[in-house]
């Protein structure tokens, strides 16, 4: 059972819900189009990679990973685990939630 957030909880009153979660809309990405930054390619474990791409053998890709629009492809923001399981896998694409880079 899930509660509605009340708008003192980040929400912002005026009935604006562009942050919200619910609201980002699933697209597919071809994962050649995603650029992942030197620094998070560092993080990266394959022992998680290789257990992630059996949950997603049997169960799918559950979770978008998170990307936002650079020139003509994307940068990962969030999901390299789920990115390279699905690049391990053999798959073209990958299931996104579309995000704005941050404003300083």
């Amino acid at each position: 059972m899930s509660a509605a957030l009340p708008a003192s909880k980040g929400l912002a009153s005026n009935g604006n819900l562009a942050h919200a979660p619910s609201m980002l809309q699933k697209h597919t990405v071809a994962i050649s189009d995603i650029r992942v930054p030197l620094k998070r390619k560092k993080t990266l474990c394959e022992d998680k990679v290789q257990n992630i791409a059996e949950s997603i053998l049997e169960e799918g890709q559950n979770t978008p990973i998170q990307v936002r629009p650079d020139g003509e492809g994307y940068v990962l923001i969030e999901g390299l685990h789920r990115l390279e399981a699905l690049r391990v896998l053999g798959e073209d694409s990958v299931l996104a939630y579309l995000v704005r880079a941050r404003l300083h």
